[in-house]
């Protein structure tokens, strides 16, 4: 029997989500979440999707989960009682999304003890996040330490940008000493999506040019030549590009010596301020793009204005990009808001026939779970919406270094 099985496992500073996936046809065994980790009040919801386990629907446990240790065990146990357990010989790797790679890791790695110690040591750069990718994978070790552990990078995919890209126009030793660059993040959502979009115009990947448009709360841009990323938006965090949901994007960085000289705020009170209490939130007071139009449409000025400047800095970013590539074959459009927001689409790409973008209007207002085109049929560039599937992408890579 060939191991075909990929555990997908994304570790949150309170949370696991996590999908097992057959290789063989790509087919999804089971899905589940983890929250609420270290409270009286975590949640697990587990879903077989194949097999006699499947006809029983979700299965959901609610009580104190101690910690990410209790948590995996938690899941290895509902594995178990599918027949998909840890312990199956068809379990071929375990795979691990890993927010920040640094310039240390391009591609998937086979995770060891200095590669784990090579990912601690990159948690100054993404605090909030690698810290719990490391425990996800310490237990993950604990509880299967003979088969493949890999990680796969957020980071990876935007490692093929040029240097005068991912460089700031600071002082060269300071950058280094400091690790200050543009690394980008969702890479794994842009380097699914971008091959998708290929195979959506029956293309190799080899010959289209994709501006991808990652919109959910997190929201970024990139831009995608032959496959390889040569642009993106984010930079050295997640805060840099486009508004989001909660972030600000792009911002004078004079802004935060005035909030500091002038308004008396503290580093950690800017950095939550620009985080958590910016983007669509801290223009308008909700961040979900569903209250936001609804608003919009009620007439509420702050709503709309929250939602004109959402959808200008994307088209400033489309543009933009237009002009990197040289040549635009598509856009493409993906997650929550992306997938979903049909006026996001229309207000993004209206004045821009220029450039050879156009809707089909009807084709864009209709709602589909599928990858589809939505251009107009006379329109020079394709648009796209192409559902992102992430735990899917982590899942080939993993596969694919355990198999060579």
């Amino acid at each position: 029997m060939t191991a075909s099985r990929v555990l997908v496992l994304n570790s949150g500073s309170s949370s696991v989500k996590y999908q097992l996936l057959d290789m063989a046809d790509r087919s999804r065994l089971a899905v589940g979440l983890v929250e609420r980790i270290g409270e009286e009040t975590s949640r697990l919801v587990h879903e077989p999707l194949a097999g006699p386990a499947a006809a029983g629907g979700k299965r959901e446990q609610a009580g104190p989960i101690a910690d990410h240790e209790a948590a995996l065990k938690a899941v290895a146990a509902e594995l178990a009682a599918d027949g998909t357990g840890l312990d199956s010989p068809e379990l071929a790797a375990v795979g691990h999304r890993v927010v920040h790679g640094g310039t240390r890791f391009t591609l998937p790695t086979v995770i060891d003890d200095e590669v784990l110690g090579e990912i601690r040591n990159l948690i100054p750069l993404a605090p909030l996040h690698n810290p719990a990718n490391v425990t996800g994978i310490e237990v993950a070790r604990s509880l299967r330490a003979d088969i493949p552990q890999i990680a796969v990078f957020d980071t990876a995919f935007h490692s093929t940008m040029p240097e005068y890209v991912a460089r700031y126009a600071i002082d060269a030793a300071t950058a280094d000493t400091y690790s200050v660059r543009r690394y980008g993040f969702h890479g794994t959502s842009h380097a699914y999506v971008s091959r998708a979009t290929a195979g959506l115009l029956g293309r190799p990947v080899e010959d289209v040019n994709v501006i991808v448009l990652h919109l959910g709360n997190g929201a970024s841009a990139s831009a995608v030549r032959g496959g390889v990323c040569v642009e993106t938006s984010m930079g050295m965090t997640p805060l840099e590009g486009l508004v989001m949901g909660t972030r600000s994007g792009d911002l004078d960085p004079a802004v935060v010596f005035h909030l500091a000289r002038v308004g008396g705020l503290s580093v950690d009170e800017i950095d939550s301020l620009l985080n958590k209490k910016s983007g669509l939130l801290g223009m308008c007071g909700d961040n979900d793009m569903r209250e936001v139009l609804r608003r919009a449409g009620e007439g509420d000025e702050s709503a709309r204005l929250a939602f004109d400047a959402y959808v200008h800095r994307l088209k400033k970013y489309i543009g933009a990009y237009a002009a990197v590539l040289g040549r635009v074959d598509a856009v493409a459009f993906t997650a929550g808001v992306g997938e979903n927001a049909h006026q996001v689409r229309e207000a993004a790409l209206d004045g821009l026939a220029e450039l050879g973008l156009a809707l089909d209007l009807e084709a864009n207002a209709a709602r589909s779970p599928q990858p589809r085109l939505i251009s107009a049929d006379y329109a020079r560039v394709a648009v796209a919406v192409v559902p992102t599937d992430e735990e899917l992408e982590i899942a080939t890579q993993a596969y694919a270094l355990v198999t060579q």
